[in-house]
């Protein structure tokens, strides 16, 4: 009997699936647990609709993530601080101002665990960092930190 799988079911299969499994397996187990549904004309429809826009939500996060990565690697973020003797700065810029920045600079919003600083930021100067927007996805943002 084939089944669509609503969870995932061990030796089975995962959630969304459609297995073939014995009769009895799925008239005493499956179906009373509501661990799968008989894959009718309506399952089956279902399960192709929600393959396909899993697809689309992934085209789009892409396409999206990508066109963020052409903004990011052309611009240069500008963070201003202060500094005490020899350019030192008192503690260093994060990669949570650092977030800060970019959105408020070039409106796109990234997640301060998304960015990969090379070295710590402690003095002024240019420094280039990592942002992960994507899976596979990285963009190279160059941070330049000035004077106050």
């Amino acid at each position: 009997m084939k089944v669509v799988l609503l969870q995932d079911v061990k030796g089975s299969g995962k959630k969304g699936e459609l297995v073939n499994v014995s009769d009895g397996y799925a008239r005493n187990f499956l179906l009373p647990r509501k661990l799968a549904k008989e894959a009718n004309a309506q399952a089956m429809n279902e399960l192709k609709n929600a393959e396909n826009s899993r697809k689309f939500k992934i085209e789009t996060d892409t396409a999206n993530a990508n066109s963020a990565k052409a903004v990011l690697e052309k611009g240069i973020i500008k963070i201003s601080a202060k500094a005490g003797k020899n350019n030192k700065l008192f503690g260093s810029v994060t990669s949570k101002e650092i977030s800060g920045e970019i959105k408020k600079q070039l409106g796109i919003d990234v997640d301060k665990r998304k960015i990969t600083l090379e070295t710590e930021i402690k003095s002024y100067g240019t420094y280039n960092c990592d942002v992960k927007l994507y899976q596979g996805i990285t963009a190279k943002l160059r941070v330049q930190v000035a004077e106050e």
